[in-house]
């Protein structure tokens, strides 16, 4: 879908422009504040060139960076990557193990550029369970990272989304245990509230890689009224243009939010 009024050979559909033209053209109109991504296609990415899968991971961990810049140039306030599910504890064990291995390695690495590009970093999910290296990893870039006013990277990392809203009735059944709160009284405020990051803006926009049409239990709460864009590019191989190019259609929606 073309976007009228760029700089960028206006006439011509996003497909047709390159990342320079496309970041032009995204850039001249408003830009969504929130973008959450379903990083999906790695297995499947190294399957079909005949490599193990965990060289799928290596490159996933690759695409995630050159997202996280673009995401930046582009002038985001909010990014929520889906890293690693509650549900993918149950892939085969060496699978996970060299999993968490990389992204041990990967969020200590990424740390000094995460700062010179002011970009805060926050954990969506449980800690419970993780291997202790990569908890505290995470632990301790988001705490050098926590007065960061750039963008904000949000990790679902051991997340799901039913855990989330779970644990969301858990806390405002504690508030009414307490006379804090009445049931009768209990709003969709009040839910929005109790989420792991109750500060955050729903997503305007849900990009899913590797053509899947599914949300795999994904911001379940938060998804009401987000736009979708799903490709069927493989994680790794989805770069920079092809967030612009996702950005572009959304820009050429209308939404309604249930209205007409």
């Amino acid at each position: 879908m073309a976007v009228k009024g760029t700089s960028a050979r206006a006439g011509a559909a996003p497909a047709e422009l390159g990342e320079a033209e496309l970041l032009a053209r995204v850039r001249a109109h408003r830009v969504p504040e929130h973008v959450a991504i379903i990083m999906d296609g790695n297995g499947r990415w190294a399957t079909r060139r005949g490599l193990p899968r965990v060289a799928g991971h290596r490159e996933g961990v690759k695409a995630a960076r050159t997202i996280i810049r673009a995401a930046d140039t582009l002038g985001l306030r909010f990014l929520t990557l889906y890293a690693f599910s509650t549900e993918n504890w149950s892939r085969p064990e060496d699978e996970v193990s060299t999993l968490m291995s990389l992204l041990e390695r990967a969020i200590h690495s990424e740390l000094p550029e995460l700062m010179a590009r002011n970009v805060r970093l926050r954990l969506l999910g449980h800690t419970r369970g993780v291997p202790a290296g990569v908890r505290r990893g995470i632990e301790h870039v988001a705490h050098e990272t926590r007065n960061n006013t750039g963008l904000t990277l949000l990790m679902a990392f051991n997340y799901g989304g039913r855990d989330e809203i779970v644990d969301a009735v858990r806390a405002l059944a504690r508030r009414v245990q307490a006379g804090e709160l009445g049931p009768e009284e209990i709003s969709e405020a009040h839910v929005a509230q109790a989420l792991y990051a109750a500060d955050v803006p729903d997503p305007d926009l849900l990009i899913r890689t590797s053509g899947e049409m599914r949300v795999s239990n994904f911001l379940l709460w938060q998804i009401a009224y987000t736009e979708f864009w799903v490709t069927p590019t493989l994680w790794p191989d989805f770069g920079a243009a092809d967030l612009y190019r996702a950005v572009a259609d959304f820009q050429g929606r209308t939404r309604r939010f249930g209205g007409v």
